[in-house]
């Protein structure tokens, strides 16, 4: 772990700490990524940003697969509040309103149903002032199995930082 972690925020529920890494949607590592700072809560996860030129299709609009990728990360983040980690199994979204790059976005996600290791979800991109909807999604993510859970923690040094236990040490 590097000396200055990465903090996903959450409002007093739950609060994680992570290694730098190279995801494109919120590693700090990917020159070219999004790099977006993720906030959770309760089965919430939410994100604010702008996206810049280089992540457009058609001049001046964000890219369709950019815009997705916002939704799988976001959604995806959600399952950390049960220190679920996992991968995406099914993935649809319905796209509203073209996004202009530039635009201050909010992205959300929820949690919609837990079943065994199988959370399905639903999330939206909405301008961050108007709070019109430009996209809405959703999600099914498989968790990992506790065996590759131990390995993530290890690997991107995931750790929970204000829980009681991490709270004692």
């Amino acid at each position: 772990m590097t000396s200055d972690p990465r903090i996903v925020v959450g409002s007093g529920l739950a609060r994680f700490e992570f290694a730098d890494h190279n995801c494109f949607a919120c590693g700090s590592l990917n020159r070219n990524g999004l790099g977006m700072t993720i906030h959770i809560d309760r089965d919430a996860a939410w994100s604010a940003l702008q996206l810049e030129s280089r992540f457009e299709g058609w001049e001046g609009i964000a890219h369709g697969g950019i815009l997705a990728t916002l939704l799988d990360e976001i959604m995806g983040w959600t399952l950390a509040v049960g220190d679920d980690w996992g991968v995406t199994a099914r993935l649809a979204v319905q796209y509203r309103k073209p996004v202009e790059v530039g635009s201050e976005l909010r992205v959300e996600g929820w949690v919609t149903r837990r079943r065994r290791r199988v959370i399905e979800t639903a999330g939206r991109i909405v301008d961050a002032t108007s709070g019109l909807e430009y996209a809405t999604a959703d999600g099914t993510y498989v968790t990992v199995d506790e065996a590759r859970k131990r390995e993530l923690h290890e690997r991107y040094g995931i750790r929970p930082v204000n829980t009681p236990e991490a709270v004692a040490r």
